[in-house]
């Protein structure tokens, strides 16, 4: 009957977290980890709650995250994003490509309508639905190797594995992915970006350093300072960043408070601590040890982290999911099954219906969503069944 009641809870969980996602994660995953913790720890439920919310590495997350989105609110807000798409002098295909993979970076509500104007002017001649599909095939690509994103971090600590250690894999990952999109959605466009300033190599720079300093600065922390927490040089990078973001958009307290407001990171935050919540409570519940009785592959797996992308339109949900079932039934993830897993679950969430920035794209652009599925599809399926045959050979 313990078991029973254990899988009640479980699959009443996994269906609150599916369903309320779309509207709050954070209070989708507290939820998930309520109804869990009622079916199968009640007594300790508040104890194991409480000791992850109070845990060091928890609380220094959720600033991480919380302090991203202000990053990418002053380089929206002074300016900066746009002196650096003004000035990327790199030809029309590759502008195409990095333009809206840069503005993706900057984790803030409708984003994707930051590119989706760029793309358009810059695409003059493209079909409408290609134009949807650059701009989000584009703008997420960069989620695939940059590590201070908050879908990467949680994604890695969900897998219990460290920052950088799938970088290498993921690196091959995502120019076999440029490949893909620039065939095609790419490879057959002309013509050439008619630019109405001069280039200016400053504007050029400061705002890329913004960028790139977080995770350099990151990295360098690793390798030279033995810290209690990793999680202290991943705060200290990204702090850097935003500090930097503020000095060369010579911002006052006003644009501060006006772009926290917009940016609202609390929210961020909150939505950490409550994977957090979600995956303590998880590991706490026994459920691992059933699942371990689940007759299940690392393929099937794979499978369910795409379609889980595709239904959720996120990446934290999923991986939230997928990792924490392969380390009961599989053990510790190697860099290149992370790697594998991460992407096949990315494949999903480009594609989702329910993926905002699918919407905002398709509705700016008046492109019907079927039109964009058949465009995106074919390179889709060539990545999932590369990626599949790939987690089939290594066994």
């Amino acid at each position: 009957m313990k078991a029973l009641s254990e899988w009640i809870g479980f699959f009443l969980a996994m269906t609150c977290l599916l369903l309320a996602s779309q509207r709050n994660l954070g209070l989708a995953m507290f939820l998930g980890a309520f109804i869990l913790g009622v079916f199968t720890i009640p007594s300790r439920l508040l104890l194991t709650v409480f000791s992850c919310i109070s845990n060091p590495s928890t609380i220094l997350l959720a600033l991480i995250v919380g302090l991203i989105p202000l990053i990418g609110g002053i380089l929206n807000e002074t300016g900066q994003i746009d002196r650096l798409i003004r000035n990327m002098r790199i030809g029309k295909k590759p502008f195409l490509m990095l333009s809206p993979a840069l503005i993706g970076l900057l984790p803030m509500p409708g984003g994707a309508l930051l590119s989706v104007p760029i793309v358009d002017k810059a695409g003059k001649g493209i079909s409408k639905e290609k134009k949807a599909a650059v701009n989000i095939w584009f703008r997420h690509i960069l989620f695939l190797i940059y590590p201070i994103s908050a879908d990467y971090i949680i994604s890695t600590e969900a897998a219990q594995i460290g920052l950088y250690q799938p970088i290498s894999y993921l690196m091959m990952i995502f120019a076999f992915s440029i490949l893909l999109g620039y065939f095609f959605f790419l490879r057959d466009e002309s013509g050439k970006i008619k630019y109405e300033r001069d280039f200016s190599l400053k504007d050029l720079l400061l705002p890329l350093s913004v960028l790139l300093i977080a995770p350099l600065l990151n990295i360098l922390i690793i390798k030279l300072v033995n810290l209690p927490l990793k999680e202290i040089g991943t705060l200290a990078a990204v702090m850097a960043s935003l500090v930097l973001a503020m000095i060369i958009g010579r911002t006052d307290l006003k644009t501060i408070r006006k772009i926290t407001v917009e940016a609202k990171p609390w929210s961020f935050a909150f939505m950490i601590i409550g994977i957090m919540v979600f995956l303590e409570v998880f590991k706490d519940s026994g459920m691992l040890e059933l699942l371990e009785t689940v007759p299940m592959t690392p393929s099937i797996l794979y499978g369910i982290g795409f379609v889980l992308g595709f239904i959720t339109g996120r990446i934290i949900t999923p991986a939230g999911i997928v990792f924490p079932i392969y380390l009961a039934k599989f053990g510790a993830i190697s860099p290149l099954v992370f790697a594998l897993m991460y992407f096949g679950i990315f494949l999903g969430y480009v594609m989702a219906p329910t993926h905002p920035c699918v919407t905002l794209t398709i509705s700016s652009l008046k492109v019907e969503l079927k039109d964009y599925i058949r465009i995106l599809m074919p390179p889709v399926i060539i990545a999932f069944l590369t990626g599949l045959l790939t987690l089939v050979m290594i066994g």
